[in-house]
């Protein structure tokens, strides 16, 4: 058989179920290949927008989503979302056609070094020189973005190597378990537990990866612990759990961050330090902290760590709930009022342009509890992270790793394929919305509704919101906008535009019912921006 016909024998043998990406001269083989194959290839618009496809696919799955490209420029674009993959800690796997061995050793036409190139951005990265190590590569590739900590890995495939002729066969797939953690790390975390003041958990997406949650929430509970939870691990415990305190990562004090300072012991769980880092939560440094991982405690001047319990999380949590002494502290309850009471402020508020917790509070009311909603990066991300309930982790996906504007979109696309029988809403800002806006039609293709929520200001939010807090006045962020409902109808997709505030409850709920992609252009007061940073500026924590 061809190099080309194993190399997808291997894919198959790995379980892959998609490929996204765009077909080019020096993939012929290997698309050739897949139309011998169950393995269903996606034809994406853009090859940012097959990774960032790739990416949410393998964060919903824990399967490595995979996305593929020709050589050169094809390449290059796939790079900001394998990076995002990488960073965010999705599984992935990016494979990208290369011209023939006999011209890499010199200047040629598209010819850059993919292997190098994509080296700093990936777990692992390899050339296949010879078809003899395909099954090895491809394995190995595999392995590595599946196992902890998850991210992105790349191959990069000649074209004349997938021409030649091999006969070898897949190997056998095994993943490794994760190790039991150490008895004298689970009681020395247990007396730390047992004798401190005012415990906190911050909870990261360790957690989701570990699927831990539900050793989390009974931990918390038992040990009456209140959780806050990085922008990447919404949902790890319910909202209505009564120790859940909401949301980390605002950058700037908030009342999540009332209880860091207020906190003797923090217990991190499945917490990685490219989501929230250390020196805004422990600017202190005097507080002592407890590292429950799968992987151990990164090397951080602000994260400097009492004891690692390293292993598999949900045992890890099981070990010392059994011997740990719960907490007898208040449990932080007035915290949890006042993160309550701000939820609520405005779910009443019919005004326009709408107020962003406004817009929130009707999405959540319009959305199913598991519904997904995926949220782009901008203004309206820190609002999501912030006010939007979820009582089900990978409910609200957040890029908060390598944070790349641009995912949601394709993003949408990826988590529908990945679970067919959940809602998806794409939660953008118009200037994220562009970036990947033409997946529309790859989502029409293909037959796979969701539903885009625009938060529509004419400008960078998020860019102008830092601006502003800086420097008092704006530099270069506003811009215009298309029609947002002729340009998607412009796809065959419907368009609605919200011009009153109490049509966007019901909008939402008419297009979560269509069959189809729905696009919703709703404008938002971004001046609610600087009113919070005031707000939390003045604010005298409640615990």
């Amino acid at each position: 058989m061809k190099a080309s016909e194993l190399f997808v024998r291997c894919l198959e043998n790995e379980g892959v179920e998609y490929i996204f990406g765009i077909p080019g001269e020096e993939n012929l083989d290997v698309m050739d290949a897949l139309l011998d194959s169950p393995i269903k290839f996606i034809t994406a618009r853009h090859e940012q927008g097959a990774a960032f496809m790739a990416d949410v696919y393998g964060r919903l799955t824990g399967k490595a989503g995979v996305c593929l490209a020709t050589l050169g420029p094809g390449a290059t674009n796939l790079i900001t979302g394998v990076a995002d993959a990488n960073l965010d800690h999705a599984p992935v796997v990016a494979i990208a056609g290369q011209a023939s061995t006999h011209r890499l050793h010199k200047e040629s036409h598209q010819v850059l070094d993919l292997e190098l190139m994509f080296q700093s951005i990936t777990k692992y990265s390899s050339r296949l020189l010879t078809p003899n190590v395909i099954n090895e590569v491809v394995r190995k590739a595999f392995k590595l973005a599946q196992t902890e900590k998850t991210g992105a890995t790349f191959i990069e495939f000649p074209e004349n190597i997938a021409e030649m002729e091999i006969d070898d066969k897949p190997l056998h797939v095994k993943q490794p378990t994760a190790p039991e953690p150490p008895m004298e790390k689970v009681e020395h975390a247990a007396k730390i537990i047992s004798d401190a003041k005012n415990p906190i958990i911050l909870a990261g997406n360790g957690v989701i990866r570990n699927k831990a949650w539900q050793q989390l929430a009974d931990f918390a509970k038992r040990l009456r612990i209140p959780v806050a939870n990085t922008f990447m691990a919404k949902g790890v415990v319910p909202f209505k759990h009564t120790m859940a305190l909401g949301s980390a990562g605002l950058q700037a004090n908030d009342y999540v961050s009332c209880g860091f300072n207020k906190a003797d012991v923090i217990i991190c769980i499945g917490y990685d330090l490219v989501e929230y880092h250390p020196f805004l939560w422990h600017p202190t440094q005097d507080r002592t902290i407890i590292h429950i991982d799968q992987s151990p405690a990164e090397v951080d001047a602000y994260y400097s760590v009492a004891v690692g319990v390293v292993g598999d999380i949900k045992h890890s949590l099981l070990r010392i709930m059994e011997i740990a002494s719960p907490s007898t502290a208040n449990a932080m309850k007035s915290l949890r009022k006042a993160v309550i009471d701000d939820m609520n402020q405005h779910k009443d508020d019919n005004s326009v342009p709408m107020k962003p917790q406004k817009i929130i509070w009707d999405l959540r009311t319009a959305m199913e509890l598991e519904d997904i909603a995926i949220s782009d990066v901008g203004a309206h991300k820190m609002w999501m992270a912030r006010m939007f309930r979820c009582e089900f982790p990978n409910t609200c996906l957040i890029s908060n790793g390598f944070a790349s504007m641009g995912i949601a979109v394709p993003g949408a696309i990826g988590a529908k394929l990945a679970l067919p029988d959940r809602k998806v809403v794409a939660v953008t800002g118009d200037a994220g919305f562009l970036m990947n806006s033409q997946e529309i039609e790859t989502a029409l293709r293909y037959n796979i509704p969701f539903v885009i929520l625009i938060w529509n200001d004419n400008g960078y939010g998020l860019i102008e919101w830092k601006q502003m807090n800086d420097f008092g006045r704006p530099s270069n962020i506003k811009f215009n906008n298309p029609d947002f409902v002729t340009y998607a109808q412009s796809f065959g997709a419907k368009g609605y535009r919200i011009e009153d505030g109490k049509d966007l409850l019901p909008t939402l709920k008419k297009a979560l019912a269509d069959h189809t992609v729905s696009v919703i252009d709703c404008p938002v007061d971004y001046s609610e921006n600087l009113k919070l940073t005031a707000k939390l500026g003045e604010m005298i924590c409640p615990v």
